[in-house]
């Protein structure tokens, strides 16, 4: 199956505050917000969400294509990402710019205020699928990247019959709710977090009810409480899957998005598919950096058999693993 992920791929600058952000925000004068946060850590990581949703699936035993616009500094990343399994011969370099940077603060209760600078990203306004592959993708997740780009996938998804899941996440601010029902229309699914859902409602005119009537899946990431899959109107709810120890959160929700496409892919029932889902996040979230877990498949399919029964059919990783 030929899987196209499109979005950022950027350089991820993060940063830990040591306090909590909610004792400086004042309701009063929310009208005038002028903070400085004094932070105690900062680490320097490659990211963006669709090279981060392209490594974890790698990890899993697929090979996904990356399509996305990158600057003059790519050169390792690119190998880097090369080696762990991802296909990169779509993503297209811009030497007179760099490559996008995402700033993000994290404080004491896991709350996160960030920047993303587009860079290179920019340059993926008019980048189409056709010019990126010569075959009909089977499969295309759109993620965040520039906005005018994400509009263009998706309808050229839509004029060729691709199937295409639907990522808005941080764009989700930045378009309004004519963009998100047009971008949306005729999604396979859509994936986003609870804030996300209530503002696409809210912009969109929709409720939740009638959003999750639109996709054949609706996935809203819950946090610490998991997730929940709307499919036909019934709603499964997806528990989290417990954590060695929190590092950092950023990326968690990629991560979560790479093991349930796998597990769509694969036809896994989807409380199955979740939970795949689920323990790619805890990975993430039990490092610093996006890109900084790691696992073997037959690692993988062990721990996740410690909390949980996949009736044997994780074994279709582990034969996965013995074929590479």
């Amino acid at each position: 199956m030929e899987i196209v992920i499109t979005g950022s791929i950027a350089y991820d600058y993060l940063m830990r505050f040591p306090g909590h952000f909610t004792e400086y925000f004042l309701e009063k004068d929310l009208h005038q917000i002028s903070l400085s946060f004094l932070v105690d850590e900062m680490t320097k990581h490659w990211g963006g969400v669709g090279a981060n949703i392209s490594y974890t699936m790698a990890l899993l035993g697929l090979r996904p294509r990356l399509m996305g616009t990158v600057g003059r500094d790519f050169g390792d990343y690119g190998q880097w990402l090369h080696r762990a399994g991802v296909d990169v011969s779509a993503v297209r370099r811009h030497d007179d710019v760099f490559t996008a940077s995402f700033f993000a603060t994290t404080d004491h209760d896991n709350n996160q205020i960030a920047t993303f600078y587009a860079g290179a990203m920019a340059y993926s306004d008019g980048y189409r699928l056709s010019e990126a592959f010569t075959f009909k993708p089977d499969l295309v997740l759109i993620s965040p990247s520039a906005p005018n780009a994400m509009a263009q996938l998706t309808q050229e998804c839509r004029d060729r019959g691709i199937r295409f899941i639907y990522d808005p996440s941080q764009q989700v601010p930045r378009l309004d709710g004519r963009e998100l029902r047009e971008q949306m229309e005729g999604a396979y699914a859509m994936i986003v977090n609870a804030y996300e859902a209530e503002i696409i409602a809210r912009k969109t005119g929709q409720t939740l009810e009638k959003l999750q009537h639109q996709f054949t899946y609706l996935v809203i990431t819950q946090g610490k409480r998991g997730s929940h899959i709307y499919c036909d109107g019934d709603l499964l709810q997806v528990p989290t899957f417990p954590e060695v120890k929190i590092k950092d959160p950023t990326g968690v929700g990629d991560a979560y998005r790479a093991g349930l496409i796998r597990g769509l892919i694969a036809g896994w029932p989807l409380r199955l598919c979740g939970l795949v889902g689920a323990l790619c996040a805890t990975y993430v979230l039990e490092q610093v950096g996006t890109q900084n877990h790691h696992f073997t498949l037959p690692d993988f399919v062990e721990r996740f058999r410690t909390e949980f029964d996949d009736e044997g059919l994780l074994d279709q990783l582990l034969h996965t693993a013995s074929q590479a």
